[in-house]
């Protein structure tokens, strides 16, 4: 156990729309340190969705990210030799972090050419609630909803 909980890092706003969620985001999606190239894919892939959709880039992109963050998840709880899925429900933090990471994940398994493409194809299906992220955070939810039963386990 560390004696000291560590301190809390705080991001810096992306340079375009000085926001720092955008920024997580794009750390999330960089890959080798290259900071200005997962920018540029994260920034091409909002006017895409814009050119696309018609709407404002930035808000279908939060909407998409709302629709993926999961409410409840499960954890593993050894209770007599039995493991058992206790449904919990998931901080605030780790919701982001879990959108954030299912669909960048999900995006990348994405059929499109480039990065970009699959970006905004993944944040426009996310935005109408389907796609693959969407179907993550549902799976999640039923398995939540189906272990309900072990649920006075709670830690």
């Amino acid at each position: 156990m560390r004696k000291a909980k560590p301190k809390k890092r705080y991001i810096l706003p992306d340079p375009k729309f000085s926001d720092t969620l955008v920024t997580k985001f794009v750390n999330y999606l960089m890959v080798d340190g290259k900071k200005s190239i997962a920018y540029n894919i994260f920034y091409q892939a909002i006017e895409q969705v814009e050119s696309k959709t018609g709407e404002n880039g930035l808000e279908t992109w939060k909407k998409a990210l709302n629709n993926v963050m999961p409410a409840v998840e499960v954890k593993s709880r050894r209770v007599g030799g039995a493991t058992f899925q206790v449904p919990m429900e998931v901080r605030p933090d780790r919701k982001i972090t879990l959108g954030i990471k299912w669909m960048i994940r999900y995006a990348r398994s994405r059929g499109e050419k480039t990065m970009r493409d699959r970006l905004a194809g993944e944040i426009i299906a996310a935005s109408k609630g389907e796609g693959a992220a969407i179907k993550k955070k549902d799976d999640t939810h039923r398995m939540a909803d189906a272990n309900k039963a072990f649920s006075h386990f709670r830690l």
